[in-house]
Parts: structure tokens; C-alpha cells; sequence
């Protein structure tokens, strides 16, 4: 990083440094490890393992388990899943309530119905 940096604070900055080095440390280890021909050639060790990768597999696989329901996780399936369906039913539910009384009225003639076996 720049020292020409005035917005943040040098703790801050410190702290920013510390990980750009740490990444680039982690970085260069994996790109060491993942072109070793020796490794990968190797039959029992043909893979480069990575434990924040075992982690997140182990995370997602019993992610159920450690569910807890809340507002948070209520919002999404109402907002996406049943508010558009409710008001699709709605919709669907008035425009065919008022077909069917325009058809029984006699607004619409029979050579007019688009749907004449309803």
C-alpha cells in the first residue's frame, strides 16, 4: 500500500498491510504447492489439500443441523416464494370470477369465447 493514503487511519493501514502480506505468503505457498510435479504425480497424495476448503465442505454439509430460524431467515422464501404466488392465485382467482359472470351475463356471446369448453 501507498503511504499517500490519508483517509485511513494507520492502525488501520497497519492492519491492511498485514494481510496483503499474509495473502500474498498464502498465495505464493499454494502456487509453489499446486505445480510440484513430484506431488501430484504422487498416487496417495494427488490433490492439494486445503483445510479452509475441508472446513467449508464440513460447514456445508451439516448446515442443516445448526439451523435457527429467525426474521432473517423467514423473509427470504415469503418475500420470493409465497407473497408472488399469493398474489398470482389472486389475479388468476378475480380474472376468471369475472370471465365466468361476463359469460353468464351474456356480455360475451358464445361465438366470441376464446376458451368456449371451460
Amino acid at each position: 500500500m501507498s503511504k499517500q493514503v490519508y483517509d485511513i487511519p494507520p492502525e488501520r493501514q497497519q492492519v491492511l498491510r498485514e494481510n496483503a502480506s499474509r495473502r500474498m505468503e498464502l498465495r505464493n505457498y499454494f502456487l509453489k504447492e499446486s505445480s510440484n510435479p513430484f506431488k501430484i504425480s504422487d498416487k496417495s497424495q494427488g490433490h492439494l489439500f486445503d483445510p479452509a476448503m475441508q472446513r467449508y465442505g464440513a460447514l456445508k454439509v451439516t448446515e442443516y443441523e445448526r439451523f435457527k430460524p429467525n426474521l432473517k431467515t423467514f423473509k427470504y422464501p415469503f418475500w420470493i416464494l409465497i407473497v408472488p404466488f399469493t398474489i398470482t392465485s389472486y389475479m388468476m382467482y378475480t380474472d376468471r370470477k369475472n370471465k365466468e359472470e361476463r359469460f353468464r351475463s351474456g356480455l360475451v356471446s358464445y361465438k366470441e369465447r376464446t376458451f368456449k369448453f371451460m
